[in-house]
């Protein structure tokens, strides 16, 4: 029994070696195919980042929504320090945070001054009643 054990561990232990180095060839493309992807500048999310933030500013962000705009305007510049820094990762990751700060202002931007148009037609349409009560009597 002890002979088979032998045997086939020693069977073994010799295929070993090719499917290790098939492994360690596997493991370092794969390293460098991701260090590639690491390696490229994420100006493409920058540059909607940007224009995220230029839309939010025109909505009236920094009026109705000025802590939203804030964090994505720190977020936006910390993109751009991690880019000049060559952290891509950290980069890319800071602009989506940013993006997506600089769309929940440009949101709640809209909604206030949807909200503004709401009242102040409620305003225009009480005082046109208050204006025909008078005509009447």
């Amino acid at each position: 029994m002890e002979l088979k054990t032998m045997k086939i561990s020693t069977a073994t232990s010799s295929s070993n070696p090719l499917r290790g180095l098939k492994l360690a060839a596997l493991a370092l493309g794969s390293s460098l195919v991701l260090a590639g992807c690491a390696g490229n500048p994420p100006t493409e999310q920058y540059a909607v980042t940007q224009s995220a933030v230029n839309s939010a500013v025109s909505a009236g962000g920094t009026e109705f929504a000025a802590v939203e705009m804030k964090s994505a305007q720190d977020k936006l510049k910390q993109a751009e320090i991690a880019m000049h820094d060559k952290k891509y990762d950290e980069a890319k990751r800071l602009a989506e945070q940013a993006e997506w700060d600089a769309r929940v202002a440009e949101r709640k931007a809209q909604a206030a001054k949807a909200e503004q148009a709401v009242k102040d037609s409620q305003k225009g349409v009480q005082e046109l009643r208050q204006e025909s009560q008078r005509t009447v009597q």
